[in-house]
């Protein structure tokens, strides 16, 4: 089960980056959301300049089931 609803609309980097945003609110310790939401700027800091269509849905695909993960942990 996706960490929140409409995980399967996500279809573009802006879409991922609220999307995993909104997940890290769910989270139950301010410092753990402070330390993902940290993690998610630095990520999208790092493929800012990914330009192949087929390796940013690879990514997208990536970050959702990684959030799965740890909003499951």
């Amino acid at each position: 089960m996706p960490p929140l609803p409409n995980a399967e609309l996500v279809q573009n980097s802006r879409q991922l980056y609220r999307y995993l945003l909104q997940c890290c609110k769910q989270l139950p310790d301010e410092s753990i959301r402070q330390h993902y939401r940290h993690a998610v700027r630095q990520s999208f800091k790092v493929h800012a300049d990914e330009d192949d269509p087929e390796r940013i849905q690879q990514i997208i695909k990536r970050a959702i089931e990684d959030a799965d993960w740890v909003m499951n942990k």
